[in-house]
């Protein structure tokens, strides 16, 4: 594999509520010969969907900065949220696309700053998928995940709009899937899987209750289907279903302890790595019933 260097995006939640996902991300990645580098000066993404469709120019604006800090690194952008990787992607994807746009949004970020359209912005994915590969990851299993249930959460910003990510269906995924189970956990299906987490769209800011109701019946149907974990690729949805399942109990009072993983904290633990060491011990959901379901892991 031809070695890569990757601009590291964190976004807010990562550094703020979790950041043992930049730790365990960036760590194995390392061990599977890709690199990555801080991005000195990074803002907000901005988020997707709620502030583009306010203020396009605007919204365009702030995360073509961005892309620029990545431009000025000589590296494409490394994103570990989906919100991130949606606000940041389809905005190189409309500046590449319309010369005008692009023009517009240069005068807003002149003469600091100018877009040229020369870097992509990947999820990490597609770094595992593409630049590693299913293979080359299989190679480095030292303690595999035999027996581990995993309801794999995708989120809305990887997938959609599919003609703009690139990853073919969104109704019927499998990358996520593929990189579970080469860990030797078991995917396991269940009922409406590719639904929201709950978190999108400004839903969590403007209805709490609402977000964590979607949340609550998300848990419910992967608890339904025996799993032992979920596993996620996105530190908003993490937010939301770690710490939103603090969330339900207050509002709700239901209780679930369904233990959440990034997934490069479970790939961390398939490598032989201690949990402490993937930042597992600071979330809101202890984690210890996936170490006591895997044989060796504690």
């Amino acid at each position: 594999m031809e070695e890569k260097t990757y601009a590291c995006f964190l976004g807010c939640v990562i550094p703020n509520r979790y950041p043992g996902i930049e730790l365990s991300t960036v760590k194995m990645l390392r061990e599977l010969g890709v690199e990555s580098v801080d991005m000195p000066g990074a803002g907000c993404c901005p988020a997707p969907g709620v502030f583009g469709s306010f203020d396009l120019k605007t919204w365009l604006a702030l995360a073509a900065r961005n892309i620029c800090i990545a431009e000025e690194l000589g590296c494409d952008i490394m994103t570990m949220c989906n919100g991130c990787y949606g606000s940041l992607q389809e905005a190189d994807h409309l500046l590449k696309g319309d010369p005008l746009l692009k023009d517009k949004v240069n005068e807003i970020l002149a003469p600091e700053m100018e877009y040229k359209g020369t870097i992509n912005v990947k999820h990490q994915v597609e770094i595992f998928t593409d630049d590693i590969g299913i293979e080359r990851i299989k190679e480095a299993i030292t303690m595999p995940l035999d027996g581990l249930r995993v309801g794999v959460h995708y989120g809305c910003h990887f997938l959609k709009p599919s003609a703009v990510r690139g990853h073919g269906k969104a109704e019927r995924p499998g990358m996520v899937d593929a990189l579970v189970e080469v860990t030797g956990a078991k995917s396991v299906e269940y009922k409406d899987k590719m639904m929201c987490c709950g978190f999108g769209g400004g839903v969590r800011t403007r209805d709490i209750e609402v977000a964590l109701d979607i949340t609550k019946e998300k848990i419910t149907n992967m608890l339904d289907a025996g799993v032992d974990c979920t596993v996620n690729p996105c530190a908003s949805c993490h937010l939301q279903f770690d710490r939103g399942q603090v969330e339900i109990e207050h509002i709700f009072g239901d209780r679930f302890n369904l233990p959440v993983l990034y997934y490069s904290q479970l790939l961390g633990l398939a490598m032989g790595h201690d949990p402490r060491e993937l930042g597992m011990h600071k979330q809101n959901i202890p984690t210890d019933p996936v170490l006591d379901k895997v044989e060796g892991l504690k």
